[in-house]
């Protein structure tokens, strides 16, 4: 028995490192020539297992074996199955670098399908002519398709704009809590070189001098990049991300990163609560919660967002401002956190349809860095016409919770403009069990730091947070994750099929079943606002927790309230399209929060 061997027996107990010495003392077996290597015949490790072991184990797993088949389960486990574990707990540990992907990809288009366009043309809609107003408060909150005209115009500086939102950020975060670093000096350097750009003829487009804030997972060279999480708040990367850096190409300017639940969950980070401008008893929602909050505040242009599982849809809902989730792989994640290879998704937020657009013109594209990256094209122009598209929305959801009037109003609206709405049905079959996936990825993504209880630092501890979930995730089954990766693409082939019969799709934005969906999927959503309900409650993202009622209101509170549209891979100039008709029509997008 090899030295290593022996000294991976000193994990074990004592009765059994004494077999081991036993073991090791005697001459090896030798082998008949040609025989093949086979199953359970590696040398024993790890502690021994029992019957009872596989009896407790199975309430974990909910299997049945019969007592003769935890006997044998027990009987060899420590030379079949305990040695699997050895990239793990020695002694030939390995550490896996973040950077590593895994070798299985996701790739959301199914044989058989095609791209919705071939063609790279981008066409934004006709300059306006606005002047520029004398109230700050009316330039902060004015759309980058504006902002942007106001600048190559030179009517506007952009060291003006970014000292506006400076101002604004430190006016409004100390109620918002939605910035983690502050980038004062990176940010008015970066204005005054667009501005002298700018006047020299240089104009680099709709993004030059444009402030911005990026959710505090996009790596930024010499600025901390923390993921919200107490065990990164030191953490400073040398380089720019991608998505940084494409941005820094298009001459944005960075004025803050922002919060985001730790390690992306929801809107709890090591600094508090990032709070929810329209109503400030309640938390923006997450995990793109400071991205949501500064971007309906006013206190940045646009900013850019992730999700993973519904970190754009939902703060963008709550906060009444248009998000974008790209389709997966349009976007690198080169230089990002990683929560989940096959499902994380970069992606901007905005106070307008158009704005979106403007910003995944300049970072779409694929980047080495990212092996889940691909070549597409984008396909924009916010005058075609809307008249030809066919709208599915699903009859039963519309008249149940989560939908609204809003929701409602808004398939009205669609009908308005021309568009043919058309009644679409998915089998009933359990979705979230697709989560497996999500919290399997998730796990692994930071083994090290569970494994190590840096996640105890965390802030939100409560069993629906990471820390808890990092856990159990260690008990899920192998076979099941490769079955829960099957349904997926039975799932993707029901979304093929819909898609085969309409354009896009018009769902109630947090519906669960198809924030699930269209994650795993990889299809592209846009929310945007659609109207205003009345709440008599503050939401959260968190589990009901009795001990920490949430606050209530007599009267009830006013807030926006969005709608999301669901469109065919790499299609999400269509979907900008049914997004700006719809947003013109219901025209209730330029209001903004009392007190900001």
């Amino acid at each position: 028995m090899s030295k290593s061997r022996r000294e991976f027996l000193t994990y074990s107990t004592a009765g059994i490192l004494a077999s081991a010495l036993q073991l090791s003392a005697q001459e090896p077996t030798p082998t008949t020539p040609g025989a093949p290597p086979a199953f359970g015949t590696a040398p024993p490790v790890g502690p021994e297992v029992s019957p009872e072991t596989f009896a407790q184990a199975e309430k974990l797993v909910q299997v049945e074996m019969t007592p003769a088949d935890r006997a044998t389960a027990a009987s060899n486990w420590r030379m079949q199955m305990a040695p699997l574990y050895e990239r793990r707990t020695g002694p030939r540990k390995i550490a896996l670098e973040a950077s590593l992907a895994p070798a299985t990809q996701w790739n959301p288009m199914l044989p058989g399908l095609s791209r919705a366009s071939d063609s790279n043309t981008f066409i934004r809609s006709n300059a306006a002519k606005h002047p520029l107003p004398a109230n700050e408060e009316e330039i902060a909150f004015a759309p980058v398709a504006q902002l942007s005209r106001w600048i190559e115009s030179r009517q506007l500086t952009s060291e003006r704009l970014t000292q506006i939102y400076l101002k604004r950020i430190e006016q409004f975060d100390p109620k918002l809590h939605c910035v983690i670093t502050l980038t004062r000096d990176h940010a008015l350097e970066q204005a005054r070189q667009a501005d002298k750009e700018i006047a020299a003829g240089h104009y680099r487009g709709p993004l030059h001098g444009i402030p911005w804030g990026a959710k505090d997972l996009l790596d930024t060279a010499g600025i901390p990049t923390t993921y919200g999480a107490e065990p990164f708040r030191n953490r400073v990367p040398a380089v720019d991300s991608t998505v940084v850096e494409r941005l820094n190409a298009a001459g944005a300017v960075l004025v803050a990163k922002l919060s985001l639940g730790a390690l992306a969950l929801n809107d709890i980070w090591f600094g508090g609560q990032t709070m929810n401008p329209w109503l400030l008893e309640e938390g923006s929602s997450g995990s793109s919660a400071g991205p949501g909050s500064a971007v309906a505040a006013g206190l940045v242009g646009f900013a850019m967002g992730s999700e993973t599982g519904g970190s754009i849809v939902s703060p963008s809902m709550r906060c009444g401002v248009t998000g974008l989730r790209p389709t997966f792989g349009r976007v690198p994640r080169t230089g990002a956190m990683t929560l989940c290879w096959s499902l994380d998704k970069l992606g901007p937020m905005a106070r307008a349809v158009e704005d979106t657009m403007l910003v995944l013109h300049a970072i779409t594209g694929p980047d080495a860095g990212d092996v889940g990256s691909v070549r597409s094209t984008l396909s924009f122009n916010a005058g075609a016409s809307v008249q030809s598209l066919k709208v599915g929305y699903f009859p039963k959801w519309m008249k149940e919770d989560p939908a609204t009037d809003v929701d409602r109003a808004a398939l009205e609206t669609v009908k308005k403009l021309g568009m043919t709405p058309v009644e679409v049905a998915i089998p009933d079959w359990p979705y979230d069990s697709l989560n497996l996936i999500l919290f399997a990825e998730g796990a692994a993504a930071f083994e090290e730091l569970t494994l190590t209880h840096q996640v105890d630092q965390l802030k939100a501890q409560v069993p629906d947070a990471w820390p808890n979930v990092f856990r159990q995730s260690r008990f899920l089954s192998a076979v099941d994750f490769v079955q829960a990766d099957r349904l997926r693409r039975k799932v993707a082939q029901e979304m093929a099929r819909v898609f085969a019969e309409v354009d896009l799709l018009l769902v109630p934005s947090l519906r669960d079943e198809m924030l699930v969906i269209t994650n795993f999927t990889g299809h592209p959503s846009l929310t945007l606002r659609a109207g205003f309900v009345e709440v008599s409650e503050a939401r959260s993202d968190w589990a009901p927790d009795p001990r920490h009622p949430l606050p209530k209101f007599s009267p009830p509170r006013r807030v926006p309230h969005g709608v999301t549209l669901i469109g065919r891979l790499f299609d999400e100039g269509t979907l900008a399209q049914a997004g700006l008709a719809l947003e013109k029509a219901i025209n209730v997008a330029d209001e903004h929060p009392p007190g900001f």
